[in-house]
C-alpha cells in the first residue's frame, strides 16, 4: 500500500512519544549511541539508493545545480526562521504553551527535511518503503527524547508528518499512472540515485562527521526530473 510508510511513521512518533512522557531522563550514552547507530544505517540506505542511477553524471548536475539554486534561495535558512517564528509564536509560559511548543518543535523535525520529501516519493513511486521505515526509527526515537522534556504535545505532530507524507506519496502514485513505463523507470532511478546521495548526507549530519545544509540540495529532485525528460526527448 501506497501509505504503509508514512502511516508506519506516524505510529512510531506516537509510540516513541508516548513511551517519552513517561521518563524523565534518557541517559546521554544511551541517546548518543542509537543515534550514532541509526546514523550508520542511513549512510548504508543512502549509499545503496545511489547506486541505483543510470547516468551518474545527471546525478551530479542535479545536485550542484540544485545546490546552487538551494543556496541562493536559502530553503534551509527560511525553513530554520520559519520554525523558530511558529515556536516563538505559538509557545506561552503554561502548559498550554508547553503543548503547543513540543508539538510545534517536533512537527518541524519529523515534516522538515530530504528525508520526508525522498521517501513519500518513493513510497508513491516504486511501494518502497525502506527510507520512511529508517526514517520512523529516527522519529520514534526522537520523539521519545522530545516528549522527555516537552511533554506529550510532541505526540500531536503526527497528524502533520501523515498528511503531508501521505500527500506526496499519493501524488507521486497517481503520476506513475500517467508516464510511459520507459520514462517513470529512468526518473524513479535517476530520483533514487539523487535522493540517495542526499539521504548519505543526512547520515553524515547525525553522525556530527561534516554538516550538510541538506535542505538547500531539494531543488536536485525536481532537476533530475527535467533533466531525464531532456534526455528522453533527445533519444
Amino acid at each position: 500500500m501506497v501509505l504503509t510508510g508514512t502511516i508506519v511513521n506516524g505510529l512510531a512518533i506516537i509510540i516513541g512519544a508516548g513511551i517519552g512522557v513517561k521518563l524523565q531522563k534518557i541517559p546521554a550514552g544511551m541517546k548518543d549511541t542509537v543515534m550514532k547507530a541509526i546514523g550508520l544505517a542511513v549512510i548504508i540506505l543512502g549509499i545503496s539508493m545511489a547506486l541505483e542511477g543510470q547516468q551518474f553524471l545527471l546525478a551530479i548536475f542535479s545536485l550542484a545545480l540544485g545546490g546552487i539554486l538551494g543556496e541562493w534561495l536559502d530553503i534551509e535558512g527560511k525553513l530554520n526562521r520559519a520554525g523558530a517564528i511558529l515556536e516563538r509564536k505559538l509557545k506561552r509560559p503554561s502548559s498550554e504553551g508547553n503543548f503547543a511548543g513540543g508539538f510545534v518543535a517536533a512537527t518541524l523535525l519529523f515534516v522538515v527535511g530530504a528525508m520526508a520529501v525522498i521517501g513519500a516519493l518513493d513510497s508513491g513511486l516504486r511501494n518502497d518503503h525502506a527510507v520512511l521505515y529508517t526514517k520512523s526509527l529516527l522519529d520514534g526515537f526522537s520523539s521519545m527524547i522530545f516528549a522527555a522534556t516537552m511533554g506529550i504535545g510532541v505526540m500531536f505532530s503526527a497528524v502533520p508528518v501523515i498528511l503531508y507524507q501521505g500527500s506526496i506519496a499519493l501524488a507521486a502514485a497517481l503520476i506513475v499512472t500517467y508516464v510511459p513505463d520507459d520514462m517513470m523507470n529512468l526518473f524513479i532511478a535517476e530520483i533514487t540515485a539523487v535522493g540517495g546521495i542526499m539521504i548519505l548526507a543526512i547520515g553524515l549530519n547525525i553522525l556530527g562527521i561534516k554538516p550538510v545544509r541538506v535542505a538547500n540540495l531539494l531543488p536536485a529532485i525536481p532537476l533530475a526530473v527535467l533533466f531525464v525528460w531532456g534526455l528522453t526527448l533527445l533519444q
